[in-house]
């Protein structure tokens, strides 16, 4: 979850005297949140960090941290959406976007701002209502009023709507902008208008919010996020009788899970790997081992995108630690630039169940799922999946020219090896920590940060200070796109089943022949689908609810449908044309998209191949729970 590389333009310096006076203030202001998401990612570390020690070490647990915690995590979160819409990164499909004429592009550009407009200034009042009505409940532990956690909700709506206005006026031009604004209304005041012939339609208005308006918003370039929430507020105030603080509690619920704090966590970790030199000394290892082989460093980029992916749980940042390291001297070897991103693309999708992954902390927060059994069962079919990688490589590489190759000498070897050791033993140690009871999956990523910090300064002599408050931002923009996606698809989610929508679901799946190979087959087009339109985590979060009790109904263990439809839903994220993770792992490697499309559709038939073998036996996802 991850491709999150399709977000808003950077605009170009305002030319206005007004467009000017929202740049300063924008950046004036924008510094400031900046600075309060850097304290609270530290922040989240530092308590989370505390309660492993005062409970493992001290046998003294704080009663009081994980509910501090979850308070700073929604402040977090929102800021963090917040720092994530001035710098124009929430996750969006750019595919129409890109392919369009200059001025209309610019037209969607502006669109995609105030239709996200349009949602917070509709959900505002809501916000506040919900925050005013929270201040009647106590905290369990800290004794003060859930108003000061709530609070994080209309605060953070109102400073996107300051920055969405300011890059509204940042615009070169006032056309698209008025535009836009005009379309925007116009539909707003004609979906209100038509109201009353939409509530008689019953079902009808799923297809027509769910589907219609979501495809339309989503391809025109509007972000996930606000393309869910803007069906789903249509919805519910249109075709229902639901107050609607109802859905700003749907929100905040989505957005609240505790066991979501190792997104950040995980994020943070994965960017001090980078940093600290521990993903290049990974590398280098494997390089050795493995360089002198025909395709020798295809089947390091396979294994070092299986090691880090243990270890970062976020895909983008897997990708961005071995990319820089590989790349280089793959070309040199005469690799084809194209090959090379067609290869990282299908690695991300073949790794998305390597644990501790954010995919798979999120399928276990959105459907009660074991995640220590997804963490242990997401193993072996990772390995199913990167054999049939390497069948692709050996055959494409079979008459590779290795005359000029250096082949590393044992003692060499051992040298390397000794130096990547402690960065080797990182994702063992989260992993044993988990498993062992030191710590909970949320709790584990600290454990990982201290290790990578240690190892940094103390071996590996590699820690720029001057980079830690940007990676702390990075980190929470990063967040604040992630998780206001899962609240806004949480809303959305919870629509459907409100409107019976999953029992008519399960009539569906149930009526398909075949019995559970026929459930298999569908779940795996859908996700497939789904992961491609959608996005990973959207599409986990809003069907895997609704999937999982009809798979355990009709006799499939959860953790074997778990592995399956994350690895379907993984293919489609990272398959051209509408994938995002692919267009991701293109902008890492800096290749033209174009340059892979002839060479990943033999990766995605292989990826395909491996998971038809995951899906058929059971055993490689359950065998060893």
């Amino acid at each position: 979850m991850d491709g999150h590389i399709a977000t808003l333009p950077a605009q170009p310096m305002p030319a206005t005297g007004l467009g000017r006076l929202a740049d300063r203030l924008d950046r004036s202001v924008g510094a400031v949140i900046e600075l309060v998401v850097a304290v609270l990612v530290l922040a989240e570390i530092i308590i989370l960090g505390a309660g492993v020690v005062a409970r493992y070490v001290f046998h003294a647990p704080l009663v009081w941290s994980d509910e501090l915690a979850s308070i700073l995590f929604l402040w977090l979160s929102m800021l963090g959406a917040v720092v994530a819409l001035r710098r124009g990164e929430h996750m969006r499909m750019t595919g129409l976007v890109t392919r369009v004429g200059p001025q209309t592009r610019a037209v969607l550009e502006a669109l995609a701002i105030t239709a996200a407009i349009a949602f917070l200034v509709m959900i505002l009042p809501e916000a506040l209502d919900y925050a005013e009505d929270e201040r009647f409940i106590v905290t369990p532990a800290l004794e003060i009023a859930n108003s000061w956690r709530a609070a994080a909700l209309p605060i953070g709506i109102v400073l996107m709507l300051f920055a969405a206005f300011c890059r509204l006026l940042r615009f070169g031009s006032w056309k698209p902008v008025l535009l836009a604004a005009g379309v925007t209304a116009a539909l707003v005041i004609l979906f209100w208008l038509i109201g009353p012939v939409l509530k008689p339609l019953g079902k009808l208005n799923l297809v027509i919010f769910f589907v219609g308006i979501v495809a339309a918003n989503v391809f025109a370039g509007v972000p996930i996020a606000f393309s869910f929430a803007l069906a789903t507020f249509g919805y519910l105030s249109l075709t229902t009788s639901t107050p609607m603080v109802v859905m700003v509690g749907r929100l905040d619920e989505g957005m609240s899970h505790l066991i979501l704090l190792a997104v950040p966590l995980f994020i943070f970790l994965g960017a001090l790997i980078e940093m600290t030199g521990m993903a290049r000394a990974m590398i280098q290892f494997l390089a050795s081992l493995l360089g002198h082989v025909r395709g020798g460093l295809s089947y390091v980029l396979i294994g070092a995108m299986y090691l880090v992916s243990g270890i970062s749980g976020s895909k983008i940042a897997d990708m961005a630690a071995i990319a820089p390291v590989l790349f280089p001297e793959m070309q040199k070897r005469g690799a084809k630039p194209g090959d090379l991103v067609a290869l990282l693309s299908a690695t991300g999708a073949q790794t998305e169940t390597i644990p501790p992954s954010i995919v798979l902390i999120t399928i276990g927060s959105v459907t009660g799922v074991s995640i220590a059994a997804l963490f242990t069962g997401g193993m072996l079919p990772a390995v199913a999946l990167g054999i049939a990688l390497c069948f692709v490589v050996w055959w494409r590489n079979r008459a590779e020219d290795l005359s000029h190759v250096t082949k590393y000498s044992k003692r060499e070897i051992g040298k390397l090896c000794l130096i990547a050791l402690p960065a080797i033993a990182l994702p063992f140690v989260i992993r044993a920590a988990v498993v062992e009871g030191v710590a909970t999956a949320t709790e584990v990523s600290t454990i990982g940060i201290a290790y990578a910090v240690l190892a940094g300064l103390l071996i590996y002599r590699q820690f720029d200070w001057r980079r830690l408050k940007g990676m702390l931002v990075d980190t929470a923009s990063l967040t604040g796109a992630i998780i206001f996606i899962i609240g806004c698809a949480t809303a959305m989610a919870w629509g459907l089943t409100q409107s019976g929508f999953s029992q008519d679901l399960a009539k569906i799946m149930a009526a398909v022949p075949g019995g559970t190979w026929g459930f298999l087959a569908i779940s795996i087009v859908a996700f497939v689908i789904l992961g491609s339109v959608l996005e990973g985590i959207p599409a986990i979060v809003l069907f895997g609810p609704l999937l999982f009790p009809i798979a355990k109904q009709i006799g499939v263990h959860e953790v074997h449908y778990a592995m399956v439809v994350i690895f379907a839903m993984g293919i489609g994220l990272f398959a051209p044309p509408f994938g995002v993770g692919y267009y991701g792992a293109c902008a890492i490697s800096k290749i033209n998209p174009d340059e892979g499309l002839k060479y990943i559709w033999a990766y995605i038939a292989a990826l395909l191949i491996g998971l038809v073998i995951v899906a058929a036996v059971p055993w490689i996802s359950i065998g060893f729970l």
